[in-house]
């Protein structure tokens, strides 16, 4: 009925131990993790002739700790590879790790602070190597956390961006780059990072709204002066000029015509630039080449010269007053000094304004002329834009394509130089006489007096961009690189396509030949707490999730991270959903246990369906259709759908219903025992399967317990045979419906759940005659035994259920509870009816109003029906 074919490798069978009667993960994680890595699980074949599945992990920072960002999509990433794997692919999840350059520079440099020290003090050489002493001291923590969160990856492989062959792979690549002219060095304005001391990228520049002044200031005396407004009032002593919109007849007659820059001894041109917007202001805009991107468009355009007025810190540099003062106090002294001049024309503050920040220390950006290294990335952008275009690479959800078009289609020329100490040194030499040479991997760099190696290191995110194939061993033509790249997918949050994704795919195209890195890139969103808030130390609401891997085991946290997965949308996440989660795990267990005492097997054939009561076919063929769905929603990354489909199926349906339905089998004995025994270890044994991927733990207990087998991790992902039984489902569909009616008769009369009531069953005739066993059981109905009286009868369809409630309920106390339920009732609904017959309140009541009392009345109608329904069924008094 179901596939239950096993895979060769996943082992022999077995005597069956006995299940503990608690689940404790604590207790078998670990040691199952280990026995995993051990036995080579995990590793992939380059050999093997089955096909390849790849995955490259997102390098995690070796300064970092598991976070539930990276739990989150790690539990995704796994979940695909351990279902290819049990499909019969050679399925490569390849780890590694960062080096990330800024966060663990400043790492180092805080321990040398610790001693009195600085990075000059101790040199570049020295300075390195107790980088790579912290390294192996301390980084790679979230390594050993990866695999407490049970990460199938392959260890034999991992890599780190810093390591021989990766270094080799990113001086290759600068190289072909270079030779190619797709590298260059020029001066342009950065982002400068005075804390860091380094230039850091667009992309890791956030931006926020900070409280600051906006000073408008008198440049120049009498007809020949001009009110310019900043909200940097410090960089005027880097002005060069001051720049109108050529057709603003205010300022006709001073274009071309010097002005005075107060402060000091200079004056500077009014110029004409249609970059002015003349509408905005005073229409006249100061110009500061070297602190200013747009600024220093405009000194291009009219040769202006650029003066830096600040040095690596941000402090001013320009002899006068103000030399030696940091960029905010400078701010302040020169506001203060213009103010005694009369230059100050007006001032607003507070000011709120966008402001940069290092991504980093968050620490306010400085634009800044300086000399760096670029790479051209107009070409290289165009071939990662077409990739996706023509289907080559696939973005799931679809509606990401735009954001992704957005950047790579506007993207700006990448610097990749940092002004760091850890990192891959830029493998240019330059000579006595101004000579330029770029050296490959094999090359001896030029000897001799004079020669020097350029002092920078290249952006982390540039190593990050070769990921995909510099881990499989390129540039060498090894058997992984043509065994695993391109990789299949890549799985990665939605906040780092900027960052990483689209670097990737313009060097993975650039370097191997127009083949993409991967053929899917499956997004998702961001991991946030219960309230759809953002995770955050500030607002007190960041969790450990090792915390709560402590408290519910690994399982429980993966499985609620992957029913929240979503494509693209973030993830609300809380600790209540955590537990709900690990109850599922202790239900799965439990389930478990009773299948296995009473006679589950998974050995031999399924027995003919003539053999099995409806109960069995329903079961199978609702397993097959499960089956079917599981595999429709994995190909659509669609994680949240299919384990909130597995859940749903094994609780409700195989736990709530397929197992309850057969106790009775279970305690009569006998072949119908021995067939349902059959039927519940396959459904037990192929639900385990297609639940492994996401709760690899318990799972791998409960299957190698039930089937006495090595391991699932290996065993056949299940098949669906294309059974379907639809008379079965239609039948217990009927036994569903009834029980349900019942129940809920039941509550709404104030029964508990396991109180006996006497009943007649009229159940000839219908379906449901073959399962008044099993319906009693469920419902708690004693047979109608003598004095029998039916004081209530529920008609569910053509069968009738009638129920002696005499002594089960204080009649008399529920009536007059229910006849004040009737009548809150009747009130809300004339409240509703008065409100909807009111034309004038109809004609000014926005229609969201006017819809929730409509919906108010449909409940009030629904409610008075009921409860004159119950109050029918009462005994007479």
């Amino acid at each position: 009925m179901t596939d239950n074919t096993q895979r060769p490798d996943s082992g022999p069978i077995s005597s069956t131990p006995e299940l503990p009667t608690q689940y404790t993960p604590a207790e078998v994680e670990g040691e199952l993790y280990e026995r995993w890595v051990e036995r080579g699980y995990f590793e992939a074949d380059t050999k093997s002739d089955k096909p390849p599945y790849t995955i490259v992990i997102p390098p995690p920072n070796v300064t970092g700790s598991l976070h539930l960002g990276h739990a989150f999509q790690h539990t995704l990433m796994d979940a695909l590879t351990r279902r290819k794997r049990m499909q019969g692919f050679e399925a490569l999840w390849l780890p590694g790790m960062d080096h990330a350059g800024i966060a663990t520079q400043n790492r180092v440099e805080q321990q040398l602070a610790e001693e009195g020290k600085s990075r000059h003090d101790v040199g570049r050489e020295e300075f390195v190597a107790r980088t790579w002493r912290w390294k192996e001291e301390y980084g790679g923590r979230i390594l050993g956390q990866m695999r407490r969160l049970g990460d199938g990856v392959d260890w034999s492989r991992e890599r780190f961006t810093m390591d021989e062959g990766l270094s080799q792979a990113v001086q290759t690549i600068f190289k072909k780059l270079y030779d190619d002219e797709l590298i260059y060095r020029a001066e342009r304005i950065i982002n400068w990072c005075p804390r860091c001391m380094t230039a850091i990228s667009d992309i890791e520049v956030d931006y926020q709204d900070d409280d600051g002044e906006l000073v408008s200031l008198r440049y120049g005396d009498g007809e020949d002066s001009v009110v310019v407004a900043t909200t940097r009032v410090e960089t005027m002593l880097g002005d060069t000029a001051v720049a109108v919109h050529p057709d603003d007849a205010r300022y006709a007659h001073l274009i071309g015509r010097r002005i005075k820059l107060p402060l000091t001894d200079r004056t500077i041109p009014v110029v004409a630039d249609a970059h002015v917007d003349p509408e905005f202001g005073t229409g006249a805009v100061k110009v500061t080449p070297a602190h200013d991107p747009n600024d220093f468009a405009i000194g291009r355009r009219h040769s202006l010269e650029s003066l830096t007025i600040m040095d690596e810190r941000a402090v001013i540099t320009v002899p006068g007053p103000f030399q030696g003062l940091d960029r905010f106090e400078a701010r302040s002294a020169i506001v203060e000094a213009l103010r005694e001049q009369g230059r100050v024309v007006a001032e607003k503050r507070p000011y709120v304004h966008s402001v940069g920040h290092c991504s980093r220390c968050k620490t306010t950006v400085e634009p800044r002329l300086s000399l760096q290294w670029w790479v051209r990335v107009e070409p290289l952008a165009r071939a990662a834009g077409d990739a996706v275009r023509d289907g080559r690479v696939k973005i799931h959800p679809a509606d990401m394509e735009k954001r992704y078009f957005d950047w790579v289609d506007n993207m700006h020329d990448w610097c990749i130089s940092r002004q760091l100490w850890w990192g891959h040194r830029i493998p240019v030499w330059y000579g006595p006489n101004g000579e330029q040479v770029c050296v490959g991997p094999d090359e001896q760099p030029p000897s001799g007096e004079g020669w020097t190696q350029d002092s920078d290191v290249l952006d982390t995110w540039f190593s990050s961009a070769l990921w995909p194939f510099s881990t499989l061993g390129w540039p060498e033509q090894t058997p992984d690189l043509a065994k695993f790249y391109p990789t299949d997918v890549l799985l990665t949050g939605h906040d780092i396509i900027f960052f990483w994704v689209a670097r990737m795919m313009m060097f993975g195209l650039y370097a191997m030949d127009g083949t993409p890195p991967f053929h899917t890139i499956a997004l998702t969103g961001l991991v946030r707490d219960e309230h759809g808030k953002k995770m955050s130390k500030s607002f007190g609401n960041v969790v450990d999730p090792l915390t709560w891997m402590d408290a519910y085991g690994s399982d429980a946290v993966r499985f609620t991270l992957a029913r929240g997965a979503n494509p693209g949308a973030d993830v609300p996440i809380g600790e209540d959903w955590v537990q709900a989660s690990r109850n599922f795990a202790n239900k799965i267990w439990n389930a478990t246990r009773f299948a296995l005492m009473n006679g589950a097997t998974v050995t031999g054939p399924l027995p003919a369906p003539e053999e099995m009561s409806a109960a069995d076919r329903w079961v199978l063929s609702r397993l097959n259709t499960v089956v079917a769905e599981i595999d429709a929603l994995y190909d659509d990354y669609q994680f949240a759908k299919l384990s909130d489909a597995l859940y749903h199926f094994a609780w409700d349906e195989v736990f709530d219903w397929y197992v309850e339905l057969s106790k009775t089998t279970f305690l009569k004995g006998g072949d119908p025992a021995r067939v349902s025994g059959r039927v519940l270890g396959e459904v037990l044994d192929v639900t385990l399967r297609l639940l492994h991927p996401i709760v690899p733990f318990v799972t791998e207990t409960l299957w190698t317990t039930l089937t006495g087998r090595e391991t699932v991790v290996t065993a056949a992902w299940p098949a669906d045979s294309g059974f379907r039984d639809a008379a079965a489902e239609a039948e217990i569909a009927e036994v569903q419906r009834l029980v349900t009616e019942v129940r809920r008769f039941r509550s709404d009369q104030g029964l508990q759940p396991g109180q006996k009531v006497p009943a007649e069953l009229s159940l000839t005739g219908t379906l449901l005659a073959p399962h008044e066993d099993a319906i009693r059981q469920l419902l708690r109905l004693q047979p109608a035994g003598d004095g029998f009286h039916a004081t209530a009868t529920l008609p569910v369809g053509a069968a009738r259920v009638a129920l002696d409630l005499s002594g089960a309920i204080d009649v008399a106390a529920e009536r007059k509870r229910l006849t004040k339920d009737l009548a809150a009732a009747e009130k809300e609904k004339q409240q509703a009816e008065r409100k909807l017959g009111n034309e004038a309140f109809l004609g000014k009541a926005p229609e969201k109003v006017v819809q929730g009392i409509r919906t108010r009345l449909a409940a009030a109608d629904e409610d008075i029906a009921r409860i004159t329904a119950q109050l029918a069924a009462l005994p007479a008094a």
